[in-house]
């Protein structure tokens, strides 16, 4: 499973991850409930409910660059372009706009 923290600003907005089942986006209950909260994008309206999707939301890879900026993130990382979740955890953590992308690295027991 591989995980992203979604931020509006510097704010964490909630949580992007992958699994078997495919995509799943949930924001985080305080944000929703702050002060000017606003949605990720307008197809991911501020809500409770996991969304989940079986290829990577449309928001989020637009986020992934494309052309000759996508050709060197291929080469750079090597990652395989079709590998949306990898181009989008390694592209987008200082997006332009408004949301930015960060790997969420899971604990190794000792």
């Amino acid at each position: 499973m591989r995980k992203a923290i979604v931020k509006v600003g510097n704010h964490f907005a909630g949580m992007l991850t992958q699994d078997e089942n495919g995509y799943h986006f949930a924001y985080d209950s305080n944000y929703i409930h702050s002060s000017g909260a606003q949605p990720v994008s307008l197809t991911l309206p501020l809500s409770e409910s996991i969304y989940t999707s079986n290829v990577l939301f449309p928001f989020f890879d637009g986020l992934i660059p494309e052309g000759w900026l996508l050709d060197i993130a291929e080469k750079n990382w090597k990652i395989n372009t079709r590998d949306r979740m990898g181009l989008l955890l390694v592209c987008c953590k200082d997006c332009i706009g408004n949301v930015s992308i960060e790997e969420m690295k899971e604990d190794i027991p000792s």
